[in-house]
């Protein structure tokens, strides 16, 4: 009988039985690691989404950019959209360009400073944009397996006063209750290793599309600095 009974406990012990015979702490604590393994996926599918999408942005406005269109040309053609990365950056500073020409700039150096500040604020806008929810990946890489312990001692202390309780320590009464607290680590380490692996990826990816836009934003600088030079000299000697 003292077998049979063991049998019947081991085949009951499944993962949906587990969860629905633990305690209320740590099924809180199981459906909150739950939640934050969906969110981790979410963000791991939105990020290999957008990044995948930056990516081609760049390489298809490098592309136009240094196949000999005019500056003025471009800018009318991406003025009027709604533009990212390169794009983003390349407008700002024609903008900034156009503005400070048509009030009559002179100073090339007050110029060139404007139009690097300018630059300088889009790009952080759009490395912002970049490591947005980057955050959250940390966050429960580095509190999940946390979360998961305190569920698994909450349930390990519920099975030892069980034990207490019923004055047994057959394996088929122990077992259960500790399989019940070792699935709160479980979870908590189901969530916690895919959110790591994604903020360390992500975070790389989004530093070297970051360093991408800023070795842009370096050779346009140096590109209108020459204009700039062109355009304010002769201007300059004419005074």
């Amino acid at each position: 009988m003292e077998q049979v009974g063991l049998a019947a406990a081991t085949t009951d012990v499944t993962l949906w039985s587990l969860f629905m015979e633990a305690g209320f702490v740590v099924k809180l604590v199981m459906l909150g690691l739950i939640g934050a393994s969906v969110w981790t996926w979410a963000i791991v599918v939105d990020k290999t989404l957008k990044f995948g999408k930056v990516r081609r942005q760049l390489d298809a406005f490098e592309q136009v950019f240094w196949s000999g269109q005019s500056l003025e040309e471009l800018y009318r053609t991406l003025s009027d959209r709604t533009t990212s990365g390169m794009g983003a950056i390349f407008v700002s500073a024609m903008r900034e360009w156009k503005k400070s020409f048509e009030r009559g700039a002179r100073s090339p150096i007050g110029l060139q400073m404007r139009i690097d500040r300018a630059m300088d604020v889009t790009l952080s806008r759009e490395a912002e944009t970049l490591e947005a929810r980057l955050g959250s990946l940390a966050t429960i890489g580095s509190a999940g397996p946390f979360v998961g312990l305190f569920g698994t001692v909450v349930g390990i202390m519920t099975s030892f006063q069980a034990i207490a309780g019923s004055k047994s320590t057959n394996l088929a009464v122990v077992a259960p209750g500790i399989a019940e607290a070792l699935l709160a680590t479980a979870i908590g380490l189901l969530a916690a290793i895919p959110a790591v692996i994604a903020y360390n990826k992500f975070s790389a990816d989004a530093g070297k599309l970051t360093a991408r836009m800023e070795g842009f934003a370096d050779e346009f600088s140096a590109i209108l600095s020459r204009q700039i030079d062109e355009k304010l000299q002769p201007r300059q000697a004419a005074q």
